[in-house]
Formats: structure tokens, C-alpha cells, sequence
């Protein structure tokens, strides 16, 4: 496995400006004010029925029909008091659709502007919107959820901005702020982003979990232990998120879907866009209790470690590989340690965003190995700083 390389994007938008003399000024109407986004709501029309959204498959299993709509959905928070929008049993498979971020309201068309108005209008709240909650029946506090991606079926657009003069790593030299909208050619699995600078799309939730244990509502910006906003560009179609569950019923939800991401958000934004199906099957462990989310992809398990200070989430992040180790090779928690560094290399993949406080998370790869061998292929600790924003 290549190491990451860090990488980022910018794409800039000219503008054009009218200079008029004071009589041509004097004549000039009032400027209008600009519209507000656009959204796409509607008036509710009653509760759904749940029967008519589920489907039998082939094997016997159950398939749910999850659309996104206003009453399926949440603008920028969690809460675990949150009323299901759904329940499951465990095993059940779910294609459920997501939105844009702010309902929707991030659309082409959109502007600069009124991104930055969605956001200053609504502190307190995130941007994405997720849907959800989903209930899976049997799933207690302490058990552990598997959400395997079994295939994702994005829009043809996406978008990528920055918020003038507020998030990212440069707002000071980007003060003016950008958006840009992108067609995303599934077809080549490419995106221009800019003329000749094509992109490969490799769609992954950026943000699912389940809900924390902790009463009242909470901005989906920062991750945690009930993993969330994690961004691993490696949870895409074939891979597993494993995530403890601290509430009855776990309460799943997902959003802030990209097409693509490389090792960070520079500016604070992906590749973003909307699914039409996140298809995931939802699975309870008992008895195998896990303190921290864990993914598990065809060659590699990615353990995460999260903190404000920077080097008490390294500590985490090397204490959850040397956990992972120990139990998946039986071995001594100190002999996981020495095999860790022993076999290890590092790759540093940046998400940098400008705040008031210093949080940053650590992501550990290492390779599944079927034996304890120091010949064994190498573990890979890629290592991902986070900064949550300001309103979080």
C-alpha cells in the first residue's frame, strides 16, 4: 500500500466589477436584495406508513426504503431523544438517500453569500444534514454495531466552497470566498475541477454514527466515540464501520456525503454532494465490547484516536492499534506495542481548520495479518489532525 501523499485543491472564480460616474450612479435604481437559498421543502402531507417502506429480498432479509425528506432528517445536530425514523432488526439491509447540506438548501444556484448566511444565521449547528435516526431492535448500550457500505449511488453534481474569511486553513488569504459546482461523470468516475485538473471520484460517508450518550442536542461538527463527522476517505463501498453503541437502539443516522476527498479538508469542504442510495446492512455484536469506532476495509483496519491535544491523540490512536492488535493476534499488550513499531510506517494526511481551540484527530492504519509475523506485511498509521470550527 502507497503511503498518502497530502494534497489540496483550490479552485478560483474571477469576478468583474462596473465602475460608473456619480450622475450614471444617481440614476441607478436601488440594488434588490438578494433572494434567499433556494429549498426544496414541502408541505408534509401525514406520517409515512412504515409497511410500504420495506421490501423483502431474495435471501429472506429485509430491505429499507429510506427517503430524504424533511421530516426524515436533521439540519446540524444529534440528539438521543430524537424520535426514530425508522426501525430495523439486526441483519436488515437500508438504502436510504441523503441531502445536500442545510436541507438541501446548498444547491446550484447557490451563492457564496447565502452559504455563509445559512451559516452565520444558525449557530450552534453544523452543516450537514443527516438522515436518520435509524432504530435497530436488539441493539443495547455496550453492544457494538457493524454499518457495512454495501454500495453508494451519489448525485451528478456536487459542490466545494469555502466561507469567506471564517473556516479552512487560509481565510485570510482567501477572504472573498469561493464556491464552485462540479458535474461528477460516474460514467468515468471523474470529476473536472478545473480545465484539464480531473479528479477521481471515490464516494464514502462523511459523516455516520450513532447517537452519544449524553442527553440534548449536539452540533454534528465534532467526532467522537460514537464516531460522526470522522471523514475517513477509506470508509467507502465494501467497508465496515464498527461503532459502540450507547443508547438503546443505537440510533444511526449519515450525511455529509462526498464524492471525494483527498487527505484533509483544506479549505473545510469535500467533494460534497447527496445520495441517491447509501446502501448498508446493519448488524449487533454482543459481547464483544469496543470503546472507540474501528474500520475495517479488504486489506487494512483504520482505529482512531480523538482529542483537543494534539499528542493525547496520538496516545489514543497508538492505544487503540496496540488493543486491536493484541486482540486479534491473543498477544500481550506490551508484545502488540513492540510488533506495532516494529512493522509500522507513516503516512500524514491533513484536515486543518481554523478555530478558537486546538482539537486534532489521529487515524491508524494497519493491515489485517493473519499471523503474528514480523514478517508480515507492513502497518500503515496515516494520521489525520482535525480542528473542529468555532461554532461547535
Amino acid at each position: 500500500m502507497k503511503p498518502f501523499a497530502a494534497s489540496a485543491l483550490a479552485g478560483l472564480i474571477a469576478g468583474t466589477a462596473l465602475a460608473v460616474g456619480p450622475l450614471a450612479a444617481q440614476a441607478q435604481p436601488s440594488p434588490a436584495t438578494p433572494p434567499g437559498p433556494p429549498t426544496e421543502a414541502v408541505p408534509a402531507i401525514g406520517p409515512a406508513d412504515p409497511n410500504l417502506r420495506v421490501v423483502r429480498l431474495p435471501n429472506g432479509k429485509k430491505l429499507h426504503l429510506l427517503p430524504a425528506t424533511l421530516e426524515t432528517t436533521q439540519w446540524g445536530w444529534f440528539d438521543n431523544a430524537q424520535p426514530p425514523v425508522l426501525r430495523i432488526n439486526a441483519g436488515d439491509t437500508v438504502a436510504l438517500e441523503t441531502m445536500m447540506h442545510s436541507h438541501n438548501q446548498v444547491i446550484p444556484g447557490t451563492t457564496i453569500e447565502q452559504i455563509k448566511k445559512l451559516r452565520t444565521d444558525n449557530p450552534g449547528r453544523g452543516p450537514h444534514t443527516v438522515t436518520g435516526p435509524i432504530y435497530v431492535e436488539g441493539a443495547e448500550p455496550g453492544d457494538v454495531l457493524k454499518v457495512t457500505i454495501n454500495k453508494i449511488v451519489p448525485r451528478s453534481y456536487a459542490v466545494n466552497f469555502n466561507v469567506p474569511g471564517m473556516f479552512g486553513e487560509f481565510p485570510k488569504d482567501y477572504q472573498d470566498g469561493q464556491v464552485k459546482y462540479l458535474y461528477l461523470d460516474w460514467d468515468k468516475k471523474v470529476t473536472e475541477f478545473l480545465p484539464g485538473v480531473q479528479i477521481p471520484l471515490r464516494p464514502f460517508p462523511g459523516t455516520i454514527g450513532v447517537a452519544r450518550k449524553e442527553p440534548g442536542r449536539y452540533s454534528t461538527v465534532p467526532p467522537g466515540e460514537y464516531a460522526g463527522n470522522i471523514d475517513v476517505r477509506d470508509l467507502v463501498e465494501g467497508t465496515a464501520l464498527y461503532v459502540p453503541v450507547f443508547v438503546r437502539g443505537a440510533l444511526l443516522w449519515s450525511g455529509d456525503s462526498h464524492a471525494a476527498q483527498g487527505n484533509g479538508e483544506v479549505n473545510l469542504t469535500a467533494i460534497e454532494t447527496a445520495y441517491k442510495e447509501l446502501n448498508i446492512t446493519v448488524d449487533v455484536i454482543k459481547d464483544k465490547p469496543l470503546d472507540f469506532p474501528r474500520i475495517e476495509t479488504s486489506r487494512s483496519w483504520i482505529t482512531l484516536g480523538l482529542d483537543q491535544d494534539l499528542n493525547k491523540a496520538w496516545d489514543q490512536a497508538k492505544a487503540q492499534t496496540i488493543k486491536l492488535l493484541a486482540e486479534q493476534r491473543k498477544i500481550r499488550p506490551e508484545q502488540a506495542e513492540k510488533l506495532m513499531v516494529l512493522i509500522s510506517e507513516k503516512g500524514f494526511t491533513a484536515s486543518i481548520r481554523r478555530v478558537r481551540r486546538g482539537a486534532r484527530t489521529w487515524s491508524v492504519r494497519s493491515r489485517k495479518q493473519p499471523n503474528i509475523s514480523f514478517r508480515t506485511p507492513r502497518m500503515r498509521i496515516s494520521i489525520r489532525p482535525w480542528i473542529p470550527p468555532r461554532w461547535a
